[in-house]
């Protein structure tokens, strides 16, 4: 539907289009129905067509138990990459993917389950921060798209594994919704939906904050580590200097690996002092340390450990 929308108005807003399509190899025959499908609407539309097989299996081998992704998350990274590739080796500016807005509630309600902080309940942005990856069907329901397609006579393709209930996600759609709906709020999908955006608001702006601060407080890369500049850290507000920490170990490829427990650790520390008495140092999963100097306090990674 959204490959079809966008062709409709390329015309008007000089759009040059490209459609991609992503082969996981996670459903057999019916992975491969799909990349047929996707190949025979852009040849209907005379577009050109990219496509690619990705394996989900091997990119989560190497890791600990504990920071293994999920199959669903690392279809993910790897679609993710793979299309930016893409757009770069096409040209192309931006990424459109076809999220809704039940897609938006049920990633809002999952998170609220298994416990978020407010900028998880920013759901999905509209806009990813890089400003590539588009998202113009995020305000409009199942219904509306299932309603175009059909006065567009558009035969579309069902994802098989949406029927598959070991998928916390498919039971959120099947099951939770429809008896949350049903109980409290027909309209509860639009109102998760209408939550996150009013919080993916706030957190733009918050996060403008936080990198402000961080350019002041952080020297260094992601790869070698972080000099932390030391004044001030015991008058930041608690919420500003757990984001700082926050950013500062996603940065490093280890914000998975770390608790609330360790983030809280870090801020303690920090808020200290370089002349405070006590421990030098501090150990976190991933191998990362954090340590004390007199003038500044220094965040790092022990070559060779990864957890």
């Amino acid at each position: 539907m959204l490959l079809h929308a966008l062709s409709q108005v390329a015309d008007e807003f000089e759009l040059v289009l490209d459609v991609v399509h992503l082969n996981h190899g996670l459903r057999g025959e019916a992975s491969e129905g799909d990349q047929k499908c996707v190949e025979g609407q852009a040849a209907v539309l005379g577009l050109p067509c990219h496509t690619r097989r990705v394996d989900v299996g091997a990119a989560r081998e190497g890791h600990a138990s504990r920071t293994r992704p999920t199959v669903q998350e690392a279809a993910r990274h790897l679609r993710r990459d793979a299309l930016v590739k893409i757009a770069k080796e096409v040209g192309a500016k931006w990424i459109a993917t076809a999220h809704h807005l039940d897609d938006q509630a049920e990633t809002v309600l999952m998170r609220l389950m298994r416990g978020t902080s407010g900028d998880g309940l920013a759901g999905i942005p509209e806009i990813s921060r890089d400003g590539m990856v588009v998202r113009p069907l995020l305000r409009a329901t199942r219904e509306d798209i299932e309603t175009y397609a059909r006065a567009a006579a558009i035969i579309w393709r069902e994802d098989a594994s949406n029927q598959d209930d070991r998928y916390a996600r498919n039971r959120v759609r099947r099951e939770i919704l429809p008896l949350l709906k049903d109980a409290f709020n027909p309209q509860l999908a639009r109102t998760l939906a209408n939550l996150a955006q009013s919080q993916r608001r706030d957190a733009d702006w918050i996060a403008s904050v936080v990198d402000e601060e961080f350019g002041r407080r952080f020297r260094g890369d992601e790869e070698n580590g972080y000099e932390i500049v030391k004044e001030g850290w015991s008058e930041l507000h608690e919420a500003l200097s757990t984001r700082l920490i926050v950013r500062a170990f996603e940065g490093m490829g280890a914000g998975r690996e770390q608790s609330r427990i360790h983030i809280a650790r870090v801020v303690a520390f920090l808020s200290e002092g370089p002349g405070a008495p006590g421990s030098r140092e501090i150990e976190l999963p991933g191998g990362l340390r954090v340590k004390r100097l007199r003038e500044k306090f220094l965040l790092y990674r022990i070559e060779g450990e990864t957890g």
